[in-house]
């Protein structure tokens, strides 16, 4: 395992003591704790949540298959950081897209739950054709 795989896991594995906080929230706003929140709202908030908690897990994944790909240095970095901007920016789209008393339609934040997914997009294809590239 490369340096750079070590640090940005290392980085996401402390990010997910931030998910774990953010799902106590989340059961607190959907107990009725907090009120005042939209049917709207808590179903993004929902979608957030479930989201950075999965793409997390991607981005682990897919740590060790970049160190696998035979990627230039500078491709790699760029592989890595994607993988682990990606679940900060489609979470924060959704979360975003909550915002606002009473709300019951998505907010402007919504463009970065698309800038997340085409971030995601790109490292999936690159790492994927890296891969490929590898074999043998």
């Amino acid at each position: 395992m490369t340096n750079a795989t070590k640090l940005i896991a290392g980085l996401l594995l402390i990010a997910v003591a931030t998910i774990e906080y953010g799902g106590t929230f989340l059961l607190g706003i959907l107990s009725g704790k907090y009120a005042g929140f939209t049917e709207s709202q808590r179903s993004m908030l929902r979608a957030g949540h479930a989201h950075a908690g999965v793409l997390t897990i991607l981005a682990l994944v897919a740590l060790v298959f970049t160190d696998q790909a035979g990627l230039s240095a500078p491709i790699g970095w760029a592989v890595r950081i994607g993988f682990a901007a990606a679940p900060v920016l489609v979470s924060a789209g959704f979360f975003g897209a909550a915002i606002g008393n009473g709300r019951t339609q998505p907010g402007g934040l919504i463009a970065l739950l698309w800038i997340g997914v085409f971030v995601l997009g790109g490292c999936l294809i690159v790492l994927g054709i890296g891969l490929i590239r590898a074999r043998g």
